[in-house]
């Protein structure tokens, strides 16, 4: 027998279902709501609503669980790749040794873009964000290569996913070239998928790039712990988009798009920014503690607390750890992971912090781990959206699968004026 809830109205009691997920989770299905009622409910911020049924990642903010199609992070940083776990992603399921090298071959195949996007490029002003030439160049790969948008064909929707996966680090990787005045580094066909982002990245004719196995390691798991975190707001909008009918490439971009907020995948730079200033300011940590103790400060430390672990957040030690080993790897010493360790080694025993849920999050490391690697800071969330792809790409498709889908339409509680009559212009105070 189904779970009901009851909820009273002007002395009407009507039945609610509960639906229940696997994991135990239990939601109220308020679809019927306002055909019942005439009443309609309101979330600011979708804060606890559930705005959709999917079986790609499952996140328990109270245990500090996170896993893709069921699959722990830990063991997919452990023993996959990127590409794996994109796979996994994408098809529901761990690829056969031939599945993976067929996608790994497209990825390869399609991994040039067209001679004609790069002029593209050299029209955009120096100063123009990377993020925003990220957006722009996926949206436009949809009139490059209209022929492969019919979703209801599988092999052309396959060939559409391998492409945008492969062409992203390109069209990243040129962005960078090209906005330092350096020669385009066209993708190599026999570097797996990180080492030739890492390759067309920092390869010149004056001094070639050594691929080093430990950093591509490590940009495989930066990757792996980035691909998907359920309804975030970028892929909410990537939902949201797609529900329209836009092709991948156009529900992407606007992912992208959403992304670029300093409240969402800006903040490992605004993180960075903060433990420069910091450094800057003698290296002490206590007067900013005291400062976001302050309620009366509107200061923040950056990449503290999540808006769902109530606990540490499971990526966070996983990128610390990739973050030193990434430095001891280029020989560099970074003073910014000395004060995040004074400021992480507060958070774990000071009772604000604990009482507030203030855990470092995956952010507080990993712009230390990109600036080890040689990655400018403008181009940090633009690593986030390379590896959120995969993320997007299934939760697009699985809001395309879903049966008797509709466009999303919220509803909205209005609050301006009443009805009111037109002035005309000459009688206008």
């Amino acid at each position: 027998m189904k779970k009901t809830a009851q909820l009273c109205i002007d002395g009407k009691t009507y039945d609610i279902p509960v639906e229940i997920g696997t994991e135990g989770e239990m939601a109220l299905d308020i679809s019927k709501l306002r055909q019942l009622t005439g009443l309609v409910t309101i979330d600011p911020g979708f804060v606890n609503t559930a705005s959709c049924r999917s079986s790609i990642s499952y996140i328990d903010g109270e245990k500090a669980i996170l896993r893709y199609r069921g699959i722990p992070i830990e063991q997919l940083v452990e023993h996959s790749t990127f590409v794996e776990t994109a796979y996994l992603l994408i098809n529901n399921a761990l690829p056969t040794a031939n599945e993976l090298a067929d996608f790994s071959q497209k990825l390869t195949h399609y991994s040039l873009i067209h001679e004609d996007m790069l002029e593209f490029f050299r029209k955009y002003p120096s100063r123009t964000h990377p993020m925003g030439v990220l957006s722009s160049m996926v949206n436009a790969l949809g009139a490059f290569y209209p022929e492969m948008q019919d979703t209801t064909k599988t092999e052309a929707l396959n060939i559409t996913v391998a492409r945008l996966i492969s062409k992203i680090r390109t069209l990243a990787a040129v962005s960078y070239n090209i906005s330092v005045g350096h020669k385009v580094i066209y993708p190599c066909h026999d570097l797996s998928y990180c080492a030739n982002f890492l390759y067309m990245m920092f390869d010149s004719p004056v001094k070639t790039y050594e691929i080093d196995d430990d950093i591509v390691k490590a940009l495989n798991v930066y990757w792996i712990i980035h691909a998907d975190h359920g309804q975030n707001c970028s892929t909410t909008t990537v939902r949201v988009i797609g529900s329209s009918g836009v092709n991948l490439y156009a529900a992407v971009s606007a992912g992208i798009s959403a992304l670029w907020g300093p409240l969402h995948g800006g903040a490992n730079q605004a993180v960075i920014e903060m433990l420069q200033e910091i450094y800057d300011s003698g290296g002490d940590v206590d007067p900013f503690i005291a400062r976001a103790k302050d309620k009366n400060d509107p200061f923040l430390l950056m990449g503290f607390g999540h808006r769902v672990y109530k606990t540490y957040d499971p990526r966070a030690p996983i990128m610390e750890r990739i973050a030193e080993m990434a430095l001891q790897k280029m020989n560099r010493h970074d003073p910014l992971l000395d004060i995040a360790r004074k400021l992480r080694d507060v958070a774990r025993k000071d009772p604000y912090f604990i009482d507030h849920h203030l855990y470092p999050n995956v952010d507080f490391f990993s712009g230390i781990f990109l600036r080890a690697i040689g990655i400018p800071l403008n181009m940090f969330t633009v690593m986030f959206a390379i590896g959120r792809l995969p993320g997007w790409i299934s939760q697009w498709k699985e809001s395309l699968d879903t049966p008797n889908r509709k466009i999303d339409r919220p509803r909205q509680i209005y609050m301006g004026l009443l009805k009111r009559d037109y002035i005309p212009i000459d009688k206008r105070d």
